[in-house]
């Protein structure tokens, strides 16, 4: 991973979803996903993304691979591999055998928009997993990956190789390449601000003070 984007990672992982969330809208910026949920492990994950798109066997031209392979084996380490599955088909996008295999790669999680299966041995193996729910079915003879690292849709959010994302139990924020750094001085501004918050609440203020009129209006733009 190139220095540039370890900082961004390093930085992101300092951070939780809802300052991000935060700065998305004090910037007036789409990143938010609020229907996935985490499925194994109690991890918070940030890293960049590698894409892949599944869909119905019927729209697919050339050979079959194994959905999400590509992107296992491309990984680099603390990437974090996203799906989407909006097929409509009741088919896992991910499995067990694709867990152990990226975390092998050390990918940092999955994130899956629609269905997953094993995620027992996803807990077991401490692997993080966030998706849509989870089922037995398998995708063989159902699903098929379309696409690559290419544009993929999330929820409303257009994610694109090589943002950054990160994901949490309240949720899930992506973070558009080219917005990053701005994302990330202002939800780094917010974060500190809520430490000195928490801190004067701790240290005895009254609660009903420390989250007045000032904290309504910290996600405004100066």
């Amino acid at each position: 991973m190139a220095s540039a984007d370890q900082d961004i990672v390093e930085r992101l992982k300092q951070l939780d979803t809802p300052s991000v969330s935060d700065a998305l809208d004090s910037l007036d910026l789409s990143g938010r996903v609020t229907h996935l949920k985490r499925l194994a492990t109690e991890q918070r994950i940030a890293g960049r993304v590698l894409t892949t798109k599944l869909g119905t066997a019927e729209v697919l031209d050339g050979p079959v691979r194994h959905l999400c392979t590509a992107a296992v084996e491309a990984a680099e380490p603390g990437d974090i591999i996203v799906i989407e599955q909006r097929s409509g088909l009741e088919a896992a996008g991910w499995g067990g055998i694709l867990s152990n295999g990226a975390k092998y790669r050390q990918v940092a999680g999955i994130i899956c928009d629609g269905p997953v299966r094993d995620i027992d041995e996803s807990r077991t193996l401490g692997f993080p997993v966030f998706a849509d729910h989870a089922i037995p079915t398998t995708a063989r003879g159902r699903i098929v990956e379309e696409a690559f690292n290419q544009p993929i849709q999330i929820g409303d959010v257009t994610v694109t190789p090589g943002d950054y994302v990160i994901a949490d139990g309240s949720g899930i924020c992506f973070l558009a390449r080219s917005d990053a750094e701005e994302i990330l001085q202002s939800a780094e501004k917010i974060a500190a601000r809520e430490a000195l918050m928490t801190k004067a609440v701790l240290a005895g203020n009254p609660i009903s003070s420390v989250m007045g009129a000032d904290y309504e209006e910290m996600l405004k733009k100066s």
